[in-house]
């Protein structure tokens, strides 16, 4: 007689996956008032919730906005010539032309990527030369920088800031990793001095002593942005010297075994992704940059925060709306803020695509 074989049970129909999302009920039971103290700390914070926004509403159904409506133009070019305002917007409609643009044809070809580039290069010193005019000019009369003010000394503050201490800030990382003794010392000392000092002291310095070391006189204005330079320089420099040595040095040999030099090994497989790593740490100190220039109302500079300051003392009503003038600025200071840290995570985002920093 022969075996049979044991039946094998067939398998049951597979089970639903336990549940990924609870309810909001649910929710609030395990995170809000899980025990007892959770639950007081969770009254306690929407009682604080509840006075803080009773306070805004308050706040925002009484306000007075007039001292912002009245002096908007003031905000924006402070003490710049009305007769000439126009250059002002003329510079906005070039930066904002060349995002569109950049926006556009970015993608579309290696040369429209290299124009573009180019043209970003050169917007700094052509405004420059439009906000500044030239002597005996009839077209184009020379508006001193002393003029200049609001946010339009801000941001001209920034942008020169960020321009000449990015490449300083490269030099002076790539030099304190240099094999040169000389070099690596003076770039140490320098980084190190800057580094160890504040930033009000070095714009009292830059205000001072720069006109020792130059025999024509220097604008007020120029020794702002030296002094920020000097000083957002040595951050930068750490800043780099960080995404420089977090890069393996199996990379640099295999470079050197295929025959390349040290400045090619450099400028082309450590420099680009070092600074591709390092791109929220250079974001977070331009930043701090833009937020940094208020300090030059101290060194008799009217920046944003300090025509501010003369907008309230254009009439004594005002006085009694100093919240609703600062809030204003504190959402204008945001919206750069923001706007530069979203420019930052997309380059972030396409430069890890393309595997560095290479923008051509």
């Amino acid at each position: 007689m022969a075996l049979q074989s044991p039946a094998v049970p067939s398998p049951s129909s597979s089970e639903a996956p336990p549940p990924t999302e609870v309810g909001l009920i649910r929710w609030m039971r395990e995170n809000l008032f899980s025990s007892i103290p959770n639950s007081l700390l969770t009254l306690f914070t929407l009682y604080l919730i509840y006075l803080l926004a009773r306070v805004l509403i308050g706040f925002f159904a009484t306000a007075d906005w007039s001292v912002v409506t009245h002096n908007l133009t003031l905000f924006a070019i402070g003490q710049y010539p009305r007769s000439e305002a126009w250059r002002t917007l003329a510079s906005l409609i070039l930066v904002v032309v060349l995002l569109i643009a950049s926006a556009l044809f970015w993608r579309s070809s290696t040369t429209a990527r290299r124009f573009l580039l180019t043209m970003w290069f050169l917007s700094p010193i052509i405004i420059t030369l439009l906000l500044l005019g030239f002597k005996g000019s009839t077209a184009l009369p020379y508006v001193r920088t002393q003029l200049w003010s609001g946010l339009l000394l801000t941001i001209m503050l920034t942008v020169v800031g960020i321009t000449a201490s990015f490449p300083l800030g490269i030099l002076l990382a790539l030099g304190r990793r240099s094999n040169l003794p000389i070099v690596k010392v003076l770039s140490t000392i320098y980084i190190e001095v800057i580094r160890g000092v504040p930033l009000i002291t070095i714009l009292f310095m830059a205000q001072v002593m720069l006109p020792l070391f130059v025999e024509q006189k220097i604008d007020v204005v120029i020794r702002a942005m030296a002094g920020i330079t000097i000083f957002s320089a040595a951050y930068l420099a750490e800043i780099v010297r960080g995404g420089l040595q977090a890069i393996p040095k199996g990379q640099v040999e295999a470079a050197e075994a295929l025959g390349l030099n040290p400045p090619l090994i450099t400028s082309l497989i450590v420099l680009p992704q070092a600074l591709r790593i390092v791109i929220p740490a250079i974001v977070g100190q331009f930043i701090s940059l833009f937020k940094d220039t208020t300090l030059v109302s101290i060194i008799t500079l009217l920046d944003l925060l300090g025509i501010a300051e003369s907008a309230l003392a254009q009439d004594p009503a005002f006085q009694f709306h100093k919240p609703e003038l600062y809030l204003f600025l504190a959402a204008v200071y945001f919206v750069f803020s923001y706007a530069m840290s979203s420019a930052a995570r997309g380059i972030e985002a396409r430069s890890s695509r393309m595997g560095g920093t290479s923008l051509l």
